[in-house]
């Protein structure tokens, strides 16, 4: 056995004390145990869609493995989807975008890193929102950046109160990260709101990377982006992909669109950690882009159903408190009247209960006081976590 041969200290670099994770996936593994064991489990816990990927999209990745499309291609991404992203990008931002300003990497967390590495030095300032996207606040932590949480309040829908911008922004602030929809909130920005941060920022040499993972899930309105204002066009980075909008998290793509030299030192990133990404996963992504867009509006109807009817089940469970979403396939409820805290509870549902969901601390420190639950499942399941909570908290909570 190798663990009886090891003798030496492991010597990890001081930097790797600062790296967090995605707590979704320990505790799917936890479930998984569970269910080894024989238990029954209900996942809420991850953030993938539960539906298949539609099956234009799988046949033109079938047909270009078939074709050939199993080599390196660039590491910026075939030519014939970064064209496709850009005019995609186009239609939906109004915008004229150029495919020398795309940039298409495994996934969506990539831009996140690589924009971070890319922009941050030691000390410099990161405002981000929390509760938010785990890898966001270990990230900036993890190259010595000095990570500034803007907080989401229920009180505003969780919305992000850009006025705090004004209180949050110094001589060091580098870099400000904006999610709409959010994860794990459900929240929104409004256009109005996008453009307040544009006038804040003002002149500053601030960069802006606005995540629009789930703005193709949004339930009402018009999704925002600050790629929309021309004076921030320069100094905006956009993260988008194909995991959540295409029921396509196993393929592994996704993509950032920012000005043409930040594109080139990306593209060197990608080349030394990456190389390239998938060839045939890109042909299947231009079909996604340019092909029948049905499936998505089914997705993001059925993911509005599932939010609506969680959420009000999950109000007339005794200490439950829950705001309907407004975009993802996320419901973030209020736990404070339960009298316990966020990951006993979160971890009392899944080894009693047998319903799997986060503790809100898994996404900084103002998620306590509040879980999420993932509603990427069927309406059956849906109802039968209900039911497990619901009788868990009558046997538990006096």
């Amino acid at each position: 056995m190798l663990q009886e041969a090891i003798r030496h200290q492991l010597p990890l670099a001081q930097r790797m004390g600062r790296l967090g994770t995605e707590t979704a996936f320990e505790v799917l593994q936890r479930a998984r145990a569970l269910e080894k064991q024989g238990k029954s489990i209900i996942h809420l816990e991850i953030g993938e869609p539960d539906f298949d990927t539609p099956a234009n999209i799988v046949n033109a990745g079938v047909n270009a493995l078939r074709s050939g499309y199993t080599h390196y291609g660039p590491s910026a991404g075939l030519p014939e989807l970064r064209q496709a992203i850009a005019g995609y990008v186009s239609r939906t931002r109004t915008i004229d975008v150029a495919p020398d300003e795309v940039v298409v990497v495994p996934g969506g967390k990539p831009i996140m890193f690589f924009a971070i590495l890319a922009l941050i030095d030691e000390g410099d300032e990161v405002i981000y929102p929390n509760p938010g996207f785990p890898i966001y606040e270990s990230m900036i932590n993890y190259v010595g950046g000095h990570a500034i949480p803007i907080r989401l309040s229920e009180e505003r829908d969780f919305a992000m109160n850009v006025e705090d911008l004004t209180r949050l922004i110094t001589a060091k602030t580098k870099l400000i990260i904006l999610n709409s929809p959010q994860n794990p909130t459900g929240g929104i920005l409004s256009q109005r709101e996008v453009e307040r941060v544009a006038e804040i920022i003002g002149d500053r040499n601030i960069f802006v990377m606005t995540d629009e993972i789930y703005s193709r899930l949004q339930f009402e309105g018009e999704p925002s982006s600050l790629l929309k204002i021309p004076a921030m066009r320069d100094r905006t980075i956009l993260l988008d992909g194909f995991s959540k909008t295409y029921a396509m998290t196993g393929w592994r793509m996704g993509y950032g669109v920012m000005r043409p030299d930040l594109a080139a030192h990306i593209t060197r990133l990608m080349t030394n950690s990456n190389s390239c990404t998938a060839s045939f996963t890109q042909i299947a992504g231009i079909e996604a882009l340019t092909g029948d867009q049905s499936a998505v509006d089914h997705m993001r109807a059925e993911f509005e159903r599932r939010s609506r009817f969680f959420s009000d089940g999950l109000n007339k469970i005794k200490g439950f408190s829950c705001r309907m979403p407004k975009g993802a396939f996320y419901v973030f409820p209020n736990i404070v009247n339960t009298g316990m805290k966020s990951k006993p509870l979160a971890d009392a549902l899944l080894d009693e209960a047998g319903v799997a969901a986060l503790s809100g601390t898994a996404f900084g420190s103002f998620g306590e006081g509040y879980l999420r639950f993932s509603v990427a499942n069927s309406m059956e399941n849906l109802a039968a976590a209900l039911e497990r909570i619901d009788n868990w908290t009558r046997v538990h909570l006096k």
